[in-house]
């Protein structure tokens, strides 16, 4: 009864506009003192929270938040979108193509859906609307298409979710990969459909010759450099995720150094929001972990998991179930909340179901970026209103529409194929 208690209580504090954090914190920390005394209520919470703080596995956030921040102030993510630009702007929504190609190139250096969505939006948007194309799909694509950062490794979402479940954080970004690759290419092929229907929505952009496109091609090779050293390095064994983040962000701020692309006031503005992404991100875990150890008290994960195991359902219905929940709740809560919130109640139920744990933790991502692009909470539609004030943000969500679509299509391939998600893992060293 006080767990049921303490969740509706973290529930009515989400109304209140309090952190998520901080109301998961404060509801784990009072119900640990009501089922338990102060005393070992308040050695809990400074226990969990110098544990986090201080965790080795969760240095990971800061360092790959570190590597996006400094190819977004050196340039590098403008080179991307001109490089996807000369490829795909000369076709019918080929300009919106390539912000979902830039995306997906961003997110393999960054990691972070609002930085990719706020990045890709400030250089794709002014180019879009210069080309005529229409507010739908011009804000819908980018809106979308940051989503995709949560995907393709370093993931920051996934990063969490591999502390949480204590599943190897290698292998999450090795089972990222394709199904990042597959929402992109769904994505690009929603344009494609969405401007045949409508082809005012979409321009034709320039044609660009062969060697303009080797050239753009072999401009972005830093990003290649850095992405094959920091996947191939895990992915052999040669370092752990935590040095392969070091490892990377070194070697992108050492390449912008040498190549005077960013300026001292740009490195303290990418120090700067480094920190205040990294703060939030790891205040996000410390206060799921005393919830967590509350939830642990009152035996709620546990007996739920054993309700399930006495259940005559199958078990594709309870997984039905759990993804219908995340659907439902990425649209009210932003998903790395979401899912340090959940993981604690759900990860048994599914670890006792015997399914591949790697494999749920792709899906839960591929849901929860429904819940960046839908109301009422739609993070990345705000990010793309904050760019251009003046498109109406109901006009925003009629445009992520197809890229809804195109979603769900992923998340069904993805469960009737569990394999393209985990056949990379299964390489790994």
């Amino acid at each position: 009864m006080a767990g049921f208690v303490g969740i509706t209580v973290l529930i009515l504090f989400f109304f209140t506009r309090i952190a998520v954090a901080y109301a998961m914190a404060i509801v784990g920390f009072l119900g640990y003192w009501y089922l338990t005394n102060l005393t070992a209520a308040l050695a809990l919470l400074s226990r969990d929270m110098f544990d986090v703080f201080s965790s080795y596995g969760l240095a990971l956030v800061p360092l790959f938040v570190f590597m996006g921040f400094i190819a977004f102030y050196s340039g590098i993510s403008a080179k991307l979108y001109d490089m996807a630009y000369k490829f795909m702007g000369r076709v019918r929504g080929g300009l919106a193509m390539a912000t979902v190609a830039a995306c997906t190139a961003f997110g393999a250096i960054c990691g972070s859906t609002t930085a990719t969505a706020a990045t890709m939006g400030t250089i794709g948007l002014p180019e879009m609307r210069r080309y005529k194309y229409g507010n739908r799909l011009a804000a819908g694509c980018v809106a979308s298409g940051g989503g995709i950062g949560a995907l393709m490794p370093p993931s920051v979402i996934l990063i969490i979710y591999g502390i949480l479940t204590q599943i190897s954080i290698g292998k999450l970004f090795m089972a990222g990969i394709v199904p990042a690759f597959l929402i992109a290419g769904l994505f690009i092929v929603a344009i494609f459909i969405y401007c045949t229907i409508y082809p005012e929505q979409g321009a034709r952009g320039e044609e660009f010759s062969v060697m303009e496109r080797l050239k753009a091609l072999a401009d972005i090779w830093e990003t290649i450099l850095v992405f094959m050293v920091v996947m191939g390095g895990m992915f052999f064994g040669v370092f752990t995720p935590t040095k392969a983040g070091a490892v990377g962000a070194f070697a992108l701020l050492v390449i912008a150094v040498i190549q005077k692309k960013i300026s001292w006031e740009n490195f303290q503005r990418a120090v700067f929001d480094t920190l205040k992404t990294s703060c939030m991100v790891i205040m996000l875990v410390a206060g799921a972990t005393i919830f967590g150890h509350f939830l642990a008290l009152t035996r709620i994960p546990m007996e739920g998991a054993n309700l399930v195991a006495t259940l005559d359902w199958p078990s594709w219905a309870v997984i039905f179930i759990i993804c219908f929940i995340y659907l439902v709740g990425g649209c009210f809560i932003d998903a790395l909340a979401l899912i340090t919130l959940t993981i604690p109640i759900f990860y048994p139920i599914v670890s006792s179901l015997g399914y591949d744990l790697v494999w749920f933790g792709v899906i839960i991502v591929l849901i929860t970026q429904l819940g960046i692009i839908t109301p009422p909470v739609g993070v990345n539609v705000y990010i793309v209103k904050g760019i251009e004030p003046d498109i109406p943000l109901e006009e925003i969500f009629i445009g992520v529409i197809p890229f809804v679509i195109a979603l769900i299509v992923g998340i069904m391939i993805m469960v009737a194929f569990p394999s393209i998600a985990t056949f990379l893992p299964d390489l790994v060293r």
